[in-house]
């Protein structure tokens, strides 16, 4: 909890004391951005930057849902090349068609969802050829 400031004595010199505590016990020598310019220093002034952050930094995702499915599908099915099992891959992309099927039954606003479900049997044909010819470099 932060020290509360003694009374009687003036916030500048509280502060400047505070500050000066803070540097001979070296808490200011390994700031993570220490000698790097300021990122987007050199960027136009754009009001909304401060909530452009905040939505990057916590990952939020302000798509409509149909754009947020195919997101989503992008990027289940580039990860599936790492799944092991191909029981794994099969359960995913079952669960990836349940997400789809519920998308274009219950979307309302935004864009259409005409997303297709997804052919499971092609990509588990794909993931196998794939971990073939990684089982094969590696030989």
């Amino acid at each position: 909890m932060a020290e509360r400031k003694p009374p009687g004595k003036s916030w500048e010199s509280w502060i400047d004391e505070q500050i000066r505590a803070a540097q001979a016990a070296g808490e200011f020598d390994r700031l993570e951005r220490a000698g790097k310019p300021l990122p987007g220093i050199g960027a136009p002034y754009d009001p909304d930057w401060w909530v452009k952050q905040l939505l990057e930094r916590e990952q939020v995702s302000v798509l409509p849902p149909a754009l947020e499915i195919r997101r989503k599908v992008e990027r289940e099915l580039a990860t599936l090349r790492d799944v092991a099992r191909e029981a794994d891959v099969r359960a995913r992309l079952l669960a990836l068609n349940a997400e789809i099927a519920r998308a274009n039954r219950t979307t309302a606003e935004g864009p259409a969802t005409n997303l297709a479900p997804i052919d499971v049997e092609a990509v588990v044909e794909e993931w196998r050829r794939r971990r073939s010819g990684v089982s094969d470099a590696r030989r």
